[in-house]
């Protein structure tokens, strides 16, 4: 099973997002877990590789089993560990190694293209406090088949 962190950082009413070109879907900054490594070190690191900046003090917000299934049988699944943060020092790459960065106000968020899934725990991170965990269950296609939330969704 692979490891995955990422943090969503908000600036007032901005949040920084990656919009990767495989799919043009917008994402939080973040990526695999290295060995012996724990899921704050990555969230770190894989963010400042990202985007070249540096987080202070991000706080895990949100814990996900992401599964990928076909023929109702599991073909892939990983852990997602989601971080939050509003402190932050360094200057913003002009070029992401890993597709386009860009601020985006909170409120245009919910209609960016994203990972169904991602719409869920973005709203929560962005707009209620505390930590959230979740089961997503997608088709090769990522098309959100079903997902477990809890808290659940308001």
């Amino acid at each position: 099973m692979r490891r995955v962190s990422n943090c969503i950082l908000r600036d007032q009413d901005q949040v920084l997002m990656l919009r990767k070109p495989s799919r043009g879907w917008w994402v939080a900054p973040g990526g695999k877990m290295e060995t012996r490594e724990s899921v704050k070190e990555s969230a770190v690191r894989e963010y400042k590789e990202e985007t070249g900046i540096d987080l202070h003090a991000p706080t895990l917000r949100g814990v996900f089993t992401v599964v990928i299934e076909e023929d109702g049988e599991t073909v892939d699944e990983w852990m997602l560990f989601t971080f939050y943060a509003e402190n932050y020092s360094g200057t913003l790459l002009e070029q992401s190694p890993e597709g386009h960065l860009e601020w985006q106000r909170q409120e245009n968020i919910k209609n960016l293209p994203m990972a169904p899934g991602d719409h869920y725990f973005f709203d929560h991170i962005l707009n209620h406090e505390g930590l959230i965990y979740g089961t997503f269950v997608y088709s090769r296609e990522y098309r959100l088949l079903s997902y477990q939330l809890d808290p659940e969704k308001e």
